[in-house]
């Protein structure tokens, strides 16, 4: 349980999402081995998200294992192009190998190196950007993304209420509090941006969805 919602509605709500049968072998590396990945809830709001948005060119911060790179490319048009930023060797070369594995090499790249690097060499605009990278730098990863992201197009935020931490003081792991202070001021930050519009959603480890404007 994340303590973001209670159990039962948890529970119900997972009872009611699709089998997901190709990814379960990626699903059972990452709880075996520790590799945080997008939870189902999660999965399934971007599938949803992404067949209305149609994006054609769309951006990740934090690829791990490659499995939410590969939910995205299950859900749009193949033309659609994926570049995924990762700065663990080891989650690159995993990455690419279920990438291939799944068919989408040519439609999927992954771009190793730090995260705060890579965003201020990208040139051109996205339709869709999707953050989950460390908590932490969330206000600085998406100041980038913002420059990056076209009009009418879409940043999506995981784990943005941290396990519930963000919302409830009594929550806070002490050790986790520097994260906890600075997702919170980043919730405030974006819902106060000119020229965009976020809504903060409470499924999975929590959701913030930032349209731009203009």
């Amino acid at each position: 349980m994340n303590n973001i919602n209670r159990d039962y509605i948890e529970d119900y709500i997972g009872g009611l999402l699709p089998e997901r049968k190709g990814l379960k072998p990626m699903e059972d590396y990452a709880e075996e081995n520790f590799v945080p990945i997008i939870q189902p809830e999660v999965a399934q709001f971007l599938k949803v998200i992404l067949k209305i948005n149609k994006p054609k060119r769309i951006l990740e911060i934090g690829t791990a294992i490659g499995y939410s790179a590969i939910v995205m490319a299950e859900n749009t048009d193949s033309s659609t192009q994926i570049s995924t930023i990762e700065r663990n060797d080891d989650m690159v070369d995993l990455a690419n190998q279920n990438i291939s594995k799944f068919g989408y090499k040519d439609r999927i790249k992954v771009l190793r190196g730090e995260a705060e690097d890579k965003l201020v060499a990208l040139e051109g605009k996205y339709d869709f950007i999707f953050l989950d990278a460390a908590k932490g730098q969330y206000r600085k990863f998406f100041d980038e993304s913002m420059r990056l992201i076209d009009i009418g197009g879409i940043i999506v935020c995981d784990n943005v209420l941290f396990r519930g931490m963000v919302a409830n003081e009594e929550l806070v792991d002490p050790r986790k509090a520097t994260i906890v202070k600075r997702l919170r001021e980043f919730l405030i930050y974006i819902n106060k941006l000119e020229g965009y519009s976020t809504s903060i959603i409470p499924i999975g480890d929590g959701i913030a969805l930032t349209y731009r404007e203009d």
